[in-house]
């Protein structure tokens, strides 16, 4: 299935807790977002913690949804999931419980200080890279370039696929 020029893709993660049961509900809550259906998502990861080394290893996988809500909505709306699984704020790159990123919304590209699309940091993280492109193997990524192109120059991350499901 080719990525439609609609389709949005959120980053899943979490460290803190059963992470994979935490990856399974918050596919379960974007299902249940209005105007939203979840098409796909992809195996799970497990990678080493960038930025705050004295943590858990996460597990990462990335969703490929269709939704009819406007960015700045699908972001409060994954702000308020977090929310509900206990994500604490307390520092850059802290462990969390789940951590919903907006990857991309279709094939816009956002830069408002509450707001970034496609995600600021996420061509340079084999973690989300390598998820999409299990989704996504051809996606052009506004603004960055090919997917493939953007996970071989990160392929010296550690990233482990550990879960088809």
């Amino acid at each position: 299935m080719n990525p439609g020029p609609d389709d949005t893709f959120i980053g899943l993660g979490a460290n803190l807790g059963d992470a994979i049961g935490a990856l399974r509900k918050a596919l379960d809550a974007l299902a249940n977002l209005p105007k939203t259906r979840v098409l796909l998502h992809s195996s799970f990861y497990r990678s080493a913690p960038v930025g705050f080394a004295g943590q858990p290893d996460f597990i990462n996988a990335v969703a490929r949804i269709e939704t009819a809500l406007p960015a700045r909505e699908v972001l409060d709306y994954l702000h308020a999931i977090e929310d509900r699984f206990g994500r604490t704020r307390e520092f850059r790159n802290a462990p969390r419980t789940l951590d919903l990123d907006l990857l991309l919304h279709g094939r816009e590209i956002i830069s408002v200080p509450e707001l970034a699309v496609p995600h600021p940091r996420m061509h340079e993280r084999r973690f989300v890279l390598e998820p999409l492109a299990e989704l996504a193997p051809h996606l052009i990524i506004p603004g960055l370039g090919d997917v493939g192109d953007l996970l071989r120059a990160c392929m010296d991350q550690e990233v482990h696929r550990i879960s088809a499901t």
